[in-house]
Parts: structure tokens; sequence; C-alpha cells
């Protein structure tokens, strides 16, 4: 059964909106307690004289119907979580099949849940569409715009507190599978902006939500984390981030 479109109505933003302290709060709570360990590393960046694959739209994307990063405000971030996985029991396409089958199979859905607004239950296609709930007085609408037998690819749509795309992905390397989340983005408005990256609340909610889906990814695949989770951020001027 395919899902039609449907508008977040007046009353649940508002309600999402009463509950982002709660939902801040228990986050920040789990964050506290997290014992995996985590290598983060953040510098200034540039754009390649090519721009990344990830700041351009596959052939029959429309990109006036999406949120793109030149849409947003502040810096551009180019992120990136990686871990990998030992004794997986799936390969990395396996691994994939049953993310794009169900991302809320590894997604923290105490704090992040898929909901499914435009697409088919059970797979993965370009087009199909979610809102992503979480803690905070924005919901976080995506548009599937690449599908792979290693990866899927988002960008964001209006209403989301980005803008910009991100990447989930899997792949062999020697005897592990290694998993990794890439994005680059700009905060949607100013108040985003100020929020993520001058007080940087958001930012830690955001870190801690892919820290948890990579432990999930984990838990999915049957093998054990090895070398923790890396998180490399660059922070790349607005100006340089115009083309």
């Amino acid at each position: 059964m395919r899902v039609m479109p449907r508008r977040t109505s007046a009353t649940r933003r508002w309600l999402t909106a009463a509950t982002w302290p709660i939902g801040v709060g228990l986050t920040s709570w789990d964050y506290m307690w997290r014992t995996t360990p985590m290598r983060r590393k953040e510098a200034p960046g540039s754009l390649p004289s090519s721009l990344p694959e990830l700041l351009t739209y596959p052939q029959g994307v429309a990109r006036d119907e999406v949120q793109g990063y030149e849409d947003g405000a502040g810096l551009l971030f180019h992120r990136c979580y990686r871990t990998h996985i030992r004794d997986s029991t799936m390969s990395a396409e396996e691994l994939m099949e049953k993310v794009q089958s169900d991302p809320n199979r590894t997604s923290p859905t105490k704090f992040a849940r898929f909901q499914l607004s435009y697409g088919v239950r059970g797979s993965l296609r370009v087009g199909d569409e979610f809102v992503v709930r979480m803690p905070g007085p924005w919901d976080g609408p995506v548009r599937v715009i690449d599908v792979g037998r290693r990866s899927f690819r988002l960008a964001t749509l209006a209403g989301h507190l980005e803008a910009g795309q991100i990447e989930f992905r899997a792949r062999p390397e020697r005897e592990l599978v290694v998993f990794e989340i890439e994005s680059w983005a700009r905060s949607s408005t100013a108040l985003v902006d100020l929020l993520y990256h001058h007080l940087r609340m958001a930012k830690e909610v955001q870190a801690h939500m892919w820290i948890s889906f990579l432990e999930r990814v984990v838990d999915l695949s049957g093998g054990r984390m090895t070398g923790g989770v890396e998180i490399m951020t660059e922070r790349i001027p607005p100006d340089a981030a115009r083309r």
C-alpha cells in the first residue's frame, strides 16, 4: 500500500514544540551515560575544485523540489560518522538491504523515528518521503533521491532544520564491514544556525542520534563494533559554499 503525502497538522507542530524540553532532556541523559568510544575531529574546511556528489543532484531529481544547501544559512557542514564491524553475520549488501527495508530497525526510536509519508512500506525507492520525528520544535521531512545495493541518500525538504543531503552506506573492508553516515548541509534558517552552531545544543542531539544509529546497525549485523565511532566535521564558510 502506497502512503500519500500528509501535511503535519498545526496541533502536531505545537505538541512537538511543547515536548521539546522533555525530548532534549531525555536525549541529554542518554548522552551522558554513553560508553561507546568516540574519536572526534573538527576543523575548518573548503570545497574541493569538483563539487562532492552529495552537493549535486542525481538525474531525475528536481532541484526546486528539495531543500538544497544553497537554500540554507550560515556555515556549510561536512560531517561523517563511521564505524567498523567485526564478525558480521551479513555482507555489506545484506546489511544495507535490512536497513533500507525499515530505517526504524536502526534508528534510535526513543528520540528519532522515521514516519513514512509517501511510499511503499517494506522497500525503499527514489521519491519516497519520510518525516523524521525528533525531540525538537522541528520535524525532519526528507525525500529519498538515490538508492543502491550498498547505500541510500536523502535530501531535506521544506521544514527540515537542515538544508542539504545525507547518505547512508556500507562497504566491505578486508574482514570487516564499514558503515558510514555522511552529510553536507547548512542550517535551514538563521535561528537554527544559532541553536546549532552557536549554542551547540542541536549539534549534540544530532551527534547522539547518529552514534545511536550506528550502534543499532552493529546490533542488527550480529557482529561487534571495533574501534568505536569516528566523527569528522568540516566547517566551510558561507562565502566559500556559494558556487
